[in-house]
């Protein structure tokens, strides 16, 4: 009797530790899986935040405009800008004109 108690008891642990073997692995792919996740929503993160960082200020834009385009932009009016709906329809001598 105590033969049959003792083997029922290794055979119970045996089943018991596979299965909390099986529900540990799991857990541990899907902790990988949020660790990945969050360290390229990191790295997303600090692009995003650089690009803010380094083109939030108006001087810095400036400075590019300077550095970059020179005297290639220019004012224009609100009243002298046309909304076009469609594309078709656009008149390329007109605008040479208004220049």
């Amino acid at each position: 009797m105590l033969r049959k108690i003792f083997v029922i008891t290794i055979i119970l642990l045996i089943i018991s530790t596979t299965f909390i073997k099986n529900h540990t692995k799991k857990l541990d792919e899907q902790i990988f899986s949020l660790k990945e996740n969050i360290n390229y929503l990191n790295g997303v993160k600090e692009l995003v935040q650089l690009e803010h960082n380094y083109l939030s200020s108006p001087e810095k834009l400036l400075n590019h405009k300077k550095l970059y385009f020179e005297d290639d932009f220019t004012f224009t009016p609100r009243d002298k800008i046309i909304i076009v709906n469609n594309v078709e329809k656009i008149n390329l001598t007109d605008l040479e004109k208004n220049e």
